[in-house]
């Protein structure tokens, strides 16, 4: 059932039952298009290698993973680079002939991908009273799930589009919170923003399996729903999360077509109306950092940005699961400089992290995003502070790197229980009047 006050709200209709059903994510494993490709750890130790290596991969087709743009690379900053296999020992090679450090990572990274997922492709769907959160789900599984929370949780649950995808799917959100009082304060989550960072995706329904199973015995939990409402959009990117099942298990972007150009889809965390395409942004569509050909043109993004605008009195908080590095990011993004709550949002920054921690003993850096990650410009999270929202955070979940966006779903668990403790003591924040 639909909150009266939304009025760009779809009334959802059937109910979609998980059936036992096959997906096919056989197209990795049968074509074996990753086959020995592998994963370097670059690390220059000088800005005459940083030139040296932004050097090399103007000459080479390379898949960066972290930084996600060669303008990126700093000194003494890991560079973890996808190569083909007909480019990694030519690669190495000039890298020896420089002294540059590197390391491989991963070996052969389609052996990594069927160990991730090989197992799905005979791996049966199961009911919903079965549904495995610690496996990745394909779009599908995720939106039928969707519909279920909806159906078994009336009291707590609200599920609504805000729009659709450039390829015409529905961008769905649920809202989580007691119905206490209509205007309740507001915390937005989403996940998915990349089509490659499956551990998003995860993390989003982990949040509203725990929030909605531990209502009635955890207090802090009750407390947090029935003071707040929490938007959780699971799949942002639902276009290029699909297609990083069914073809490129790699893939970042948005699926738009761009004229022109053979190049499809756009960085949806460039694409924001906020110091719109400069540094940390490409001009040019084959980059993964694309900006788009003007803000807010990817219809994800523009939906999102709407929802947020007309509910920006309620929604206090603005976060986004991201992955890998292990790091908790603010504004700003697109400069040095210091925002004007700092000491507030440093200090849930802190507290979050410290949560996070205390589950298992992982370390997460937290920060600027400019100094702590790179500067990037037309991020959601600046956009989001921008228009008023005053706590606005990124998360790069697990890893650092060994595993990258390959996350094992033996991690799911760990990863979520720690992420969740972070969320809830950010969320928990909000309830009372900062005073630093």
């Amino acid at each position: 059932m639909a909150f009266t006050d939304f009025s760009s709200s779809v009334l959802l209709g059937c109910v979609m039952i998980f059936s036992t059903v096959l997906y096919p994510v056989d197209s990795y494993l049968y074509n074996n298009r990753y086959f020995g490709d592998q994963v370097l750890r670059i690390i220059p130790s000088s800005d005459t290698e940083v030139q040296g290596v932004k050097q090399l991969f103007q000459n080479l087709t390379v898949d960066l993973w972290k930084p996600n743009s060669a303008f990126m690379i700093q000194e003494n900053s890991p560079v973890d680079v996808h190569v083909g296999r007909n480019k990694t020992q030519w690669l190495r090679r000039r890298l020896r002939q420089a002294h540059i450090h590197y390391e491989v990572l991963i070996s052969n990274l389609q052996t990594e991908i069927e160990k991730q997922i090989g197992h799905q492709s005979s791996r049966k769907r199961r009911s919903e009273f079965q549904y495995d959160y610690e496996v990745y789900h394909p779009l599908e599984e995720i939106q039928s799930w969707m519909f279920e929370m909806n159906r078994t949780h009336p009291h707590l649950v609200d599920l609504f589009s805000i729009g659709q995808s450039y390829e015409g799917r529905p961008l769905y959100v649920l809202q989580l919170g007691k119905r206490t009082r209509p205007f309740k304060k507001a915390v937005w989550i989403d996940c998915g923003v990349h089509a490659r960072e499956w551990i998003g995706p995860a993390f989003c329904q982990w949040f509203v399996k725990e929030a909605l199973n531990s209502y009635q015995h955890d207090s802090s939990m009750r407390r947090l729903m029935n003071q707040l409402n929490f938007y959780i959009m699971p799949v942002f990117n639902v276009d290029g999360y699909h297609y990083s099942w069914e073809t490129d298990r790699f893939w970042r972007k948005t699926r738009s077509k761009i004229p022109k150009y053979h190049c499809r889809g756009v960085d949806a965390n460039r694409n924001w109306k906020v110091k719109w395409c400069d540094e940390g942004a490409s001009l040019h569509p084959c980059d993964d950092t694309y900006c788009g050909p003007f803000p807010e043109s990817e219809p994800e993004v523009k939906a999102v940005a709407k929802f947020l605008r007309k509910h920006r009195k309620r929604v206090k908080a603005y976060i986004s699961i991201h992955a890998y590095a292990q790091m908790l990011l603010y504004p700003y993004s697109y400069k040095y400089a210091t925002i004007p709550n700092f000491n507030c949002v440093e200090s849930a920054a802190q507290n979050a992290v410290s949560a996070l921690y205390s589950a298992y003993g992982v370390r997460y850096r937290y920060g600027p995003a400019s100094t702590t990650l790179y500067v990037s410009s037309g991020s959601s999270i600046d956009w989001a502070y921008k228009n008023g929202i005053s706590y606005a955070f990124a998360f790069e979940l697990r890893d650092t790197g060994y595993f990258g966006f390959l996350l094992p779903e033996a991690l799911i668990n760990p990863t979520c229980t720690e992420t969740m403790r972070a969320v809830k003591t950010i969320a928990s924040g909000l309830l009372k009047k900062c005073t630093k």
